[in-house]
């Protein structure tokens, strides 16, 4: 039996584990994707701390990871559109096929999804099974290393989409990678200014890098000082909240012009207390945004790299597989943006 290298949730502790694994077998409908590249995520920093959401989610001896770019090596009989050889990232979740929302189209939606790398084994390996239904060709425009960030963009990109933001102002709250890459994607987007919020001067300034933001340290600068600079009279028209912090929430909402818009990725932990009032009386509408829309977010975000947007200076750190321990310990101190791990 051929076996691979994988990165394995192998104990109820915190850490990962380099171990050989069988390649997986694949069925009609799959295929057997040769993995390139691979970003480590938040979701990743959770399975790794062994926090309380991965207690209760992530099955031990699981092959964790889900950015990922490679290339298919093997198809299923039933595989039609695809070829061996073919570059290509995916969809990592899983849906179904029997619920309304799958039904009428809107994948995303799907009650019963599961996600590659957190319910069925993923993308930290050489090689990943994936159904075709999943795969999301490259066009030779984008390589490995972009690919690779294509899950975490999409993020960002379907969050940045919410709402209209052309000549807009829009609040990013959280200047991780996915809410610097929210930035960026407002901007090209067409918003008139793009303000980031963080208490990290290494994100900050790292926000500043890739996209023509104004960086705002709201530990030692006060948000509303910065409006005036911006020739903002009321407030801000669109809020991205990344964070999940709800003192960046609450900051947001009041920082809000009547009628605005919020689109929320951000998750708090726990229950957090929310001023309705605040919300009911701005007459201010919030979405919460779960994924990308399959597979219409891959579009647009493949366009939009194709069309000048560039993240690229997001991605901070290149590692060997091998050298995942070094990659986990950095973006765990949070100094860092993406963290790309190279599977040779």
């Amino acid at each position: 039996m051929a076996t691979m290298k994988a990165l394995v949730k192998a104990r109820a502790e915190p850490g990962l584990w380099l171990e050989e694994r069988p390649v997986p077998e694949i069925g009609p409908e799959d295929v057997l994707i040769k993995i390139r590249e691979t970003g480590i995520c938040g979701t990743d920093i959770h399975i790794w701390n062994w926090d309380d959401w991965a207690q209760r989610t992530v099955p031990l001896g699981l092959i964790t990871g889900h950015e990922f770019a490679g290339e298919i090596v093997a198809m299923g009989a039933q595989v039609e559109g695809l070829e061996v050889g073919q570059r290509c990232s995916g969809e990592g979740h899983l849906i179904g096929k029997t619920s309304r929302q799958s039904r009428s189209g809107r994948f995303h939606l799907d009650p019963t999804t599961r996600g590659i790398g957190v319910n069925e084994a993923g993308a930290f390996a050489e090689y990943l099974r994936l159904p075709a239904f999943n795969v999301v060709p490259l066009p030779d425009s984008i390589d490995d290393e972009i690919g690779a960030i294509l899950d975490p963009l999409g993020n960002a990109v379907h969050t940045a989409l919410s709402f209209d933001l052309l000549g807009e102002d829009v609040l990013v709250t959280g200047a991780g990678p996915i809410g610097i890459m929210a930035a960026a994607v407002a901007r090209h987007a067409g918003a008139r200014h793009v303000v980031i919020t963080d208490v990290n001067p290494a994100r900050l300034e790292l926000a500043a890098q890739v996209a023509d933001v104004v960086p705002v340290n709201v530990a030692s600068e006060d948000l509303r000082a910065v409006m005036p600079r911006l020739k903002m009279v009321q407030g801000f028209d669109v809020g991205l909240e990344m964070s999940g912090s709800q003192a960046a929430l609450d900051q947001m909402v009041e920082a809000m012009v009547m009628g605005g818009r919020i689109a929320l990725l951000g998750i708090p932990p726990g229950k957090s207390p929310v001023d309705w009032s605040r919300i009911v009386f701005k007459a201010l509408t919030i979405k919460g945004v779960y994924g990308r829309e399959i597979f219409e977010t891959w579009y647009k975000m493949i366009a939009m790299l194709e069309n000048g947007l560039d993240v690229r200076k997001v991605i901070t750190h290149r590692l060997p597989a091998a050298d995942f321990e070094q990659g986990f310990e950095i973006m765990r101190a949070g100094a860092s943006g993406k963290i790309v791990l190279d599977w040779g």
